[in-house]
């Protein structure tokens, strides 16, 4: 580079710049198939991440002893050399593959992240004997709910912390536009914001561990999240619906789980468990009451053992000879 403006892309490989121009062109895609919005060039200051895929880094020493000292578990610790440069980092979980990318990452705290992408082989059975499945419906004053009418409350974290967030955005607001004052407002305002996502996703994984635990097939319905959002805002995305399911996904496959996935269209609510009379119910009212057989239940109850009968339908078959239920094996990352 010659000019002075463009210099600081020395600074890179020639991979990370390559990078940069895929992601462009990915971006420019997504926009000519109606799937994404004009996409904006940020600055270099806004420009979070950089992508080196087989140059420009190299492992130098990788400690992997993670076993319990005196009551703590003990971290594993590597160094990783970038463009000539060693760097000390703190390994999360062990890799098992092949390392294909390295992207280095910087979050709103000004924390630097290394995210390694490795291709890992993972065996998943082809058949598995199931002796228990669950039908869980979400609800916006209940979590989750399941077919035996056990609910799972979620603390809504965005809630909690919604009067210091409205505090420091007005106090980022007053601030002098590039002084420390704004930007040291700012990283406080980052900060609770990733507490906030941290706490949230702590909550996902242990109740997709609490509920593999017990459950060999997970049913679940479909939800319009953009519709759900458009209807109720904020507390759609305080739960996390969407980001629940992706965890779930991810848990149940490790773990040899399936879940399954019901069409949205398919009613749930408005339908009796018991005599599968139809009947319409508004959003406000709380217990369905059949007007054919006398049900008094919980909404969110009923529609979770009618979202427990469709899957065990569309997605399950007895065996004649054994009495236990086989649900085939969805592919890697996606629902049956």
């Amino acid at each position: 580079m010659k000019t002075k403006r463009y210099a600081f892309w020395k600074a890179l490989g020639s991979q990370a710049v390559q990078d940069v121009l895929e992601r462009q062109s990915a971006a420019y895609e997504r926009f000519f198939e109606r799937k994404a919005g004009r996409p904006s060039f940020k600055k270099v200051k806004r420009y979070k991440s950089f992508t080196l895929k087989q140059a420009g880094w190299k492992f130098l020493r990788v400690n992997e002893n993670v076993q319990k000292k005196s009551g703590k578990y003990t971290r594993a610790r590597g160094v990783i050399e970038i463009d000539g440069r060693s760097y000390k980092f703190v390994q999360h979980r062990l890799m098992g593959g092949e390392i294909k990318t390295v992207c280095v990452k910087r979050d709103g705290a000004g924390r630097l992240w290394l995210c390694f992408s490795v291709l890992e082989t993972i065996s998943v059975p082809e058949g598995v004997s199931v002796s228990h499945i669950g039908g869980f419906d979400f609800g916006l004053k209940v979590f989750l709910m399941d077919n035996e009418g056990r609910a799972w409350m979620n603390p809504l974290f965005l809630t909690g912390e919604l009067i210091r967030i409205k505090w420091l955005n007005r106090s980022v607001s007053r601030k002098v536009e590039g002084s420390h004052n704004k930007k040291s407002v700012q990283w406080l305002l980052s900060r609770v914001h990733i507490g906030i996502a941290d706490k949230r996703r702590d909550f996902h994984f242990k109740l997709a561990h609490a509920l593999c635990d017990e459950y060999d097939v997970l049913v679940f319905e479909d939800l319009n999240l953009n519709g759900m959002k458009k209807l109720w805002g904020r507390k759609v995305s305080d739960l996390g619906f969407g980001a629940f399911l992706k965890i779930l996904h991810h848990v149940a496959l490790k773990r040899g789980k399936h879940v399954v996935t019901i069409d949205r269209f398919e009613r749930t609510t408005s339908i009796c468990s018991a005599c599968r009379h139809k009947q319409p119910i508004e959003l406000r009212e709380r217990t369905f009451c059949c007007e054919r057989c006398g049900l008094h239940m919980d909404r969110d109850y009923n529609a979770a053992v009618n979202i427990f009968y469709v899957g065990l339908l569309l997605y399950a078959g007895a065996s004649a000879s054994t009495g236990r239920v086989v649900v085939r094996p969805a592919r890697a990352g996606s629902p049956v």
